[in-house]
């Protein structure tokens, strides 16, 4: 099974470039997108209603133009959940969880937390409550969670860590609870690539993706007992169209 992760920092706007049906091409299993900045009823057909997948949408509540995830997947779910469950933390559309016969996948758009305190606090709060959830469902079956976490695990994962220690996305606050993730999951990049130097965001204000000057803020876990049936995990950092790229993950489920 092949799956695709990618922040496409607007989904209606990539969708008119070549590097979505790029992405297509690859044929993935499951499509997991976010920041698709879009309500259902604001996409093109073409782009709500793939051939051959089934597709599902969790949108800002708060205002339109934000956040919003999207999963695109060739089987039919079981059932599907938008949210954290809690009024408080899913207004902004930020997780999809979709239950399978063998598994059960989260995507997930972690809040940037970079708006206020306040929003800071929120993120935190979020990566804790998400983590609860992740373990509840992982008592029922092998759990994928995939997205932006729009923070970094470690040093490695960003090219300028001594310039950037203490700031947002390198705290010890959200360093601490991602700590916390790379201990209950398998971060499949880290586990199949060990040390390799790959970003998955880079800067476009300042061209940092010109000079490779990016960050690994794009992940994709798994249960730990899905660890032997990891086949490959990498980042696709020659696809563009968003600031960021897709990440990728072949697994055997069945």
């Amino acid at each position: 099974m092949k799956i695709i992760s990618w922040n496409v920092n607007g989904l209606r706007a990539v969708a008119k470039k070549d590097n979505w049906e790029e992405v297509l091409k690859l044929s993935p299993d499951i499509l997991a997108i976010q920041e698709t900045k879009a309500t259902p009823d604001q996409l093109p057909e073409n782009v709500k209603d793939i051939k051959g997948y089934y597709s599902f949408f969790d949108s800002s509540k708060i205002r339109k133009g934000y956040s919003g995830v999207a999963v695109y997947a060739k089987e039919k779910p079981e059932k599907i959940e938008y949210g954290l469950g809690s009024d408080h933390m899913d207004l902004e559309g930020r997780l999809l969880t979709l239950y399978f016969k063998d598994f059960i996948i989260m995507n997930c758009y972690w809040p940037n937390g970079g708006k206020s305190p306040e929003h800071f606090l929120y993120k935190l709060d979020y990566y804790d409550q998400f983590l609860k959830r992740a373990k509840k469902l992982e008592k029922k079956k092998p759990v994928i969670f995939v997205g932006d976490v729009n923070a970094t695990v470690s040093d490695i994962d960003l090219a300028r860590p001594k310039e950037n220690a203490g700031k947002l996305g390198c705290t010890e606050d959200e360093r601490t609870r991602l700590a916390k993730y790379v201990d209950s999951f398998i971060d499949t990049f880290r586990y199949k690539n060990g040390e390799a130097v790959k970003y998955s965001w880079w800067d476009m204000k300042t061209r940092a993706r010109d000079r490779n000057i990016g960050w690994r803020i794009d992940y994709i876990f798994t249960s730990k007992s899905l660890e032997k049936k990891i086949k490959k995990a990498d980042i696709l950092n020659d696809v563009l169209g968003s600031d960021h790229c897709p990440v990728v993950l072949d697994v055997e489920i069945r």
